[in-house]
């Protein structure tokens, strides 16, 4: 006589049939929820942040030919060198870290700043991204509109949501608009990834302070302190 107990035997035998609309609703109910987070992602409201701080001037504006956007104050003794992705999330990562450190580096004359946007992460969004932050650099916005985009990485960050951010930070004129739309910084951004690939950056986040590439470990608010203060007595 069988020990097994018939109404475990029968729990455990779910027909095939059954086991296929299991899977099939499984599929449609994660289906229906990545939809409606992509949605969501696409038409969430834009609110941009408070911006106590002044925004640093525009040294190198965007459309020079393989060169990237430099902000901050002329003859700063220390260079920083920032190869970033917009839809990295590394990248996001290291602006909620070191972000701070970086705005008060350049704030006070310490260091300027360079943006090198790259945009191999995500083939439909970097770019686009890439050319909404020059158009915004174009208009005096740079390191905030940078933030800002960081700030809410969630967002897909449509070009009706970019042209909102350039509205609440007062840059949301016609040229503007037109700039984001029109991938007009198009060019540009391609250029800047070419000369990213002549000098061996092959990831984002990569910065150089004074043309010397950080390591991994020092991609940290003391890290970056460390780095930019030696620069600057070394230049001194």
């Amino acid at each position: 006589m069988s020990n097994t107990n018939p109404l475990l035997e029968q729990k455990k035998r779910v027909p095939p049939g059954v086991v296929v609309v299991i899977v099939l609703v499984l599929a449609l109910l994660a289906l229906l929820a990545g939809v409606g987070f992509q949605y969501l992602r696409g038409h969430s409201k834009v609110e941009a942040g408070d911006q106590p701080r002044s925004e640093p001037a525009v040294i190198t504006g965007p459309g020079q030919d393989g060169k990237g956007v430099t902000v901050g104050k002329a003859g700063a003794k220390a260079q920083i060198d920032l190869y970033l992705d917009f839809r990295c999330p590394h990248c996001a990562e290291f602006e909620e870290m070191t972000g701070a450190t970086v705005d008060k580096l350049v704030a006070d004359g310490t260091a300027t700043l360079t943006y090198w946007p790259l945009a191999f992460v995500n083939p439909d969004a970097s770019p686009r991204l890439a050319n909404a932050f020059a158009a915004a650099a174009a208009n005096g916005k740079a390191l905030t509109y940078a933030d800002e985009m960081y700030g809410d990485f969630s967002k897909s960050w449509t070009n009706d949501q970019l042209i909102e951010l350039g509205k609440q930070l007062g840059i949301g004129d016609a040229k503007f608009q037109q700039a984001v739309q029109n991938n007009t910084y198009a060019g540009w951004v391609e250029s800047v990834g070419k000369a990213a690939d002549a000098r061996g950056v092959t990831g984002t986040p990569t910065v150089f302070v004074n043309g010397k590439k950080l390591e991994t470990k020092d991609l940290t608010p003391e890290g970056l302190q460390k780095a930019v203060d030696d620069a600057a007595k070394a230049a001194s």
